[in-house]
């Protein structure tokens, strides 16, 4: 596997937290703990006009294209809807009382869904933009969330260590069980829907079969706490996030371990916690970001 550094993008000032893809495959939307949401050309390799400021740290950002909205999750606990086409902020939400760790939406369900360090799970209407319904899921934060399709399941990761699967239309408990010796940060189903993989505070990636949430294979995958996996988009290699500075990428069938991206075998890898991870149709790229205020571009050729 060949890995080439495509470019470096700078210009937050602070910790780079969350990424999502933009208004169209060349373009992505960023946030940080400088209080800024900024928009990124990855054909031109360079910063939009487009930028929001914000009253505290981003940790979290949702594009909505069907409705042309952004939305920007506050360690205030506050959410902002921008209105992309006017570029003004439509309305400020107040569900939580801790950060938004995440925000997910589903056109299947017409709603979006916000997790915080609250322990709740928020769910509001994408019609309305207001709020449907508040689920109290844990005494713990509320990290991550994924939805899979072919099950019609959502997937939560649970401070306390649990993943929680509830139904995606009625909400209802289906399964929960421990994943982690420590907390459990990010849950992410496979393509195919076959597959749920999490990653922990312990470092460790799990993977577990869908059909029962059978754990499949249980990896020491990195020093530090993972915090974020994504697919490619052909499902053929994923990609882990860690705290310990380094990306890793995987077989997606075997999950071998094909390559390590660090400081100390490639050039223009970050130096510090990575926390966020784009793979974009736009090429192919792998983005990173970090708290070294960069985002890395990426070219994986695994041929």
């Amino acid at each position: 596997m060949n890995i080439k550094h495509i470019a470096t993008l700078s210009g937050h000032s602070g910790c780079v937290y969350t990424m999502c893809k933009g208004t169209s495959e060349n373009i992505i939307f960023s946030g940080g703990s400088d209080k800024f949401v900024a928009s990124w050309n990855i054909e031109t390799l360079q910063a939009e006009k487009f930028a929001a400021s914000l009253p505290a740290s981003v940790y979290t950002i949702c594009h909505i294209p069907e409705k042309k909205i952004l939305l920007a999750g506050t360690t205030k606990g506050s959410v902002h809807i921008i209105d992309l086409d006017k570029k003004v902020e439509l309305k400020i939400l107040q569900h939580h009382t801790e950060a938004i760790f995440d925000i997910k939406y589903s056109l299947k369900t017409n709603c979006f869904y916000t997790a915080a360090g609250d322990g709740i799970l928020a769910v509001c209407s994408l019609e309305t933009l207001s709020l449907v319904k508040l689920n109290q899921l844990s005494s713990q934060k509320v990290r991550d969330i994924d939805f899979n399709y072919t099950t019609s399941e959502i997937a939560i990761a649970l401070g306390d260590c649990n993943i929680l699967i509830l139904d995606l239309h009625t909400l209802e408990h289906k399964k929960s069980f421990i994943a982690h010796k420590l907390a459990a940060n990010v849950v992410k189903y496979s393509p195919d829907g076959k597959l749920l993989l999490t990653g922990g505070r312990d470092a460790h990636l799990k993977v577990w079969q869908v059909e029962d949430y059978e754990l499949v294979k249980s990896i020491p995958a990195h020093n530090w706490a993972i915090y974020d996996i994504v697919f490619n988009p052909k499902a053929t290699l994923f990609a882990t996030a860690s705290r310990d500075k380094t990306v890793k990428i995987w077989d997606a069938k075997t999950f071998q371990l094909l390559k390590r991206i660090s400081k100390k075998n490639v050039t223009g890898a970050h130096t510090h916690s990575v926390n966020k991870l784009l793979w974009s149709n736009y090429k192919d790229y792998l983005i990173s970001a970090g708290d070294d205020r960069m985002i890395e571009v990426w070219e994986v050729n695994n041929t």
